[in-house]
């Protein structure tokens, strides 16, 4: 027997009177309730806490609220009997409303599942809803995501990136002007969620890719293997091109177990020279030998590392990125000479190895965005013997296999967090000849006014001071962005007052010892 859900594959499919329970309301619980009440669904918001402007429009829409502790299961949402339960991201498989849902047996979807049943909402000239790339990975989500849009916008396409890049994917959906192509990017709790689904219309992107894989937000998944398992589910059911990065075997086995769609193909992509179904880089060129016709024996020109060089681009896990993106786009057929155009105007967003002084022989680099140990190894790779500012929010990570692999080329190591012991220990363990310098200092306001004087002093002509936390920044700041800013800004005060020539003398140890 077909179950009302099943019906539920489309925008113009009967949603009136569906009792939905939205958990969460951040900018994607809002989508979820916003477009829920659009298609006439009996829409109940629960939340902990919710901003005023949300308080204000939820009433506005349609949609019921409820504020609360959600350590239990409130009585309102067990009376509300939902017949399906939609989460936000950050609702972990532990959450107790997560645990009510699935053993209760009431479905249990994410923003990204309903997005792909209403797709069809605004349409293209022939009357198909935009192709879906979906991007995941440990790290180099956003960037590709933004790469991959630019050189398909640059080709000619309408297209969107969105997800979680900021612009819900239910918003790029509802957008009226339209879109060729959603290039949505996944985190590992959103394909958690779409590993769930069991209805008639699972999604099925025309081309995915998995960047790359590493320890990260093993608190939510509770295990490295569970973490995996939710990053695989981006090829499912994916039908033209299955994008993959050689130098990481763990995605190609993703690719090798995904149940695909008959014909997808499998491409790969790193920095060096490319198989006949691969995009590398030869010579310092990056070259397509995947779309093509003759690919045996032939490649095509995209850029060059040089070029690339010019515009900031250059880093080696930048590179990879690049080829990954450009691997998306050239399965839509966008031409090498759009791709080369889109690279020509593309700059990395805030907080992504961005150089923000180059002073007294000294520049300063900001890579808050460096949230896990993975990401920070790749800032390293391309800033080897950099003084490295590290520490905050572990997130369960060990670091000791980056440090044991990284440690040791730093000049030296400038510790912030309020709980640096794992990292003191790592350091201890692997690279003890590396001076180090702990800052205790709890204000979020003094914190990088310390940091920079601290390196400032270690730095000498020629040396980068890095900001590769490695962890994520909320024990003692807002986000890695406002991490970032306060970097940056002091870094600007520190020139400002005069000090951009005064480096090179060697720091006293601060709240620590140097190793």
């Amino acid at each position: 027997m077909t179950s009302r859900l099943d019906t539920l594959t489309s925008w113009h499919a009967d949603w009136r009177g569906l009792r939905v329970a939205v958990l969460g309301l951040s900018v994607t619980g809002f989508s979820v309730a916003d477009t829920l009440a659009e298609l006439g669904a009996d829409v109940l918001v629960v939340t902990e806490q919710a901003t005023d402007e949300y308080r204000r429009l939820l009433p506005v829409i349609g949609a019921r609220l409820w504020e609360g502790p959600l350590a239990s299961v409130p009585d309102e949402l067990i009376a509300f009997d939902p017949e399906v339960v939609i989460a936000s991201p950050g609702f972990a498989p532990h959450h107790a409303l997560i645990r009510w849902a699935r053993e209760g047996g009431i479905a249990l979807w994410g923003d990204v599942e309903l997005a792909w049943r209403v797709r069809d909402k605004v349409v293209r000239t022939d009357g198909s809803p935009a192709d879906w790339m979906l991007v995941t990975g440990t790290n180099g989500k956003t960037t590709t995501t933004r790469l991959a849009a630019t050189m398909m916008a640059a080709g000619g396409l309408r297209a969107a990136p969105c997800g979680n890049i900021g612009m819900p994917v239910l918003d790029a959906v509802r957008d009226p002007a339209g879109f060729d192509v959603l290039v949505v990017e996944l985190s590992s709790h959103q394909l958690w969620y779409l590993g769930l689904s069991t209805g008639p219309d699972a999604i099925s992107p025309y081309a995915a890719v998995c960047l790359n894989l590493a320890d990260d937000h093993l608190e939510w998944h509770g295990s490295f293997e569970a973490y995996r398992e939710a990053k695989a589910h981006v090829y499912d059911r994916t039908r033209v091109a299955c994008v993959y990065n050689k130098s990481d075997a763990a995605t190609l086995r993703m690719v090798e177990d995904a149940d695909v769609v008959e014909g997808a193909r499998a491409i790969g992509f790193d920095l060096g020279v490319p198989g006949p179904s691969d995009l590398g880089v030869v010579d310092g060129i990056l070259v397509d030998r995947a779309f093509l016709e003759d690919r045996r024996t032939s490649a095509l020109e995209l850029t060059t590392v040089a070029e690339l060089a010019e515009r900031g681009l250059a880093a080696p896990h930048v590179v990879a990125n690049i080829l990954a993106a450009a691997a998306l786009a050239r399965s839509l057929e966008v031409a090498p000479t759009a791709v080369r155009d889109a690279l020509r105007a593309f700059r990395l967003d805030p907080h992504r190895i961005e150089v923000v002084a180059v002073a007294g022989g000294v520049t300063w680099v900001d890579d808050s965005k460096a949230t896990n140990p993975h990401a920070a190894a790749s800032s390293l790779a391309a800033y080897p013997g950099a003084i490295w500012i590290i520490g905050g929010l572990l997130k369960g990570v060990d670091v000791d296999e980056l440090i044991a692999a990284r440690g040791g080329q730093a000049k030296a190591v400038i510790v912030i967090g309020t709980d640096r012991t794992a990292l003191v220990a790592a350091f201890g363990r692997h690279a003890p000849d590396v001076p180090l310098f702990e800052v205790e200092h709890d204000e979020t306001e003094d914190v990088m006014a310390r940091v920079v004087a601290l390196a400032a002093e270690a730095a000498d002509d020629g040396d980068v001071v890095l900001l590769a936390p490695a962890a994520a920044s909320f024990d003692q700041f807002a986000s890695y962005t406002d991490r970032g800013e306060r970097f940056a800004a002091a870094v600007r005060d520190w020139i400002g007052r005069g000090n951009g020539d005064q480096h090179g003398a060697a720091p006293g140890p601060v709240g620590g010892r140097p190793a």
